[in-house]
């Protein structure tokens, strides 16, 4: 699946298949759940070892430079082991099929069925 790109983006296009790799990574072996709020706002829980909270706010924090308009909030939860956490993705309505499109990659490159809340 594809991640739409938004022209709002400033990310030089010759790095954004490498960002978007980062993205379908941490997808992939991270996300467990995810789960449509409503069409500005997504949620997804992640688990994985020790360091993946720093490695989520790293590339959450790098996406934000370039794409101003995703605001990312990042909760830790409980765990027996490794790191568990919330990862809250909102956008401004205009930008909700970008969102959609993230989400829609997130719940295929994870391998689970994206909920939504009504």
């Amino acid at each position: 699946m594809s991640f739409i790109v938004p022209d709002a983006c400033t990310l030089p296009t010759v790095e954004q298949p490498l960002r978007l790799a980062e993205f379908d990574n941490l997808f992939a072996t991270a996300v467990r759940q995810v789960e449509t709020l409503n069409p500005s706002h997504a949620r997804m829980q992640l688990t994985g070892p020790t360091g993946l909270e720093a490695t989520v706010r790293d590339l959450t924090a790098r996406e934000t430079q370039c794409c101003s308009f995703f605001a990312f909030t990042l909760t830790p939860g409980p765990t027996d082991d490794g790191e568990a956490l919330t990862l809250d993705v909102a956008v401004p309505v205009q930008y909700a099929d970008v969102l959609d499109s993230l989400v829609r990659s997130a719940g295929a490159a994870a391998g689970v069925t994206v909920g939504t809340t009504s």
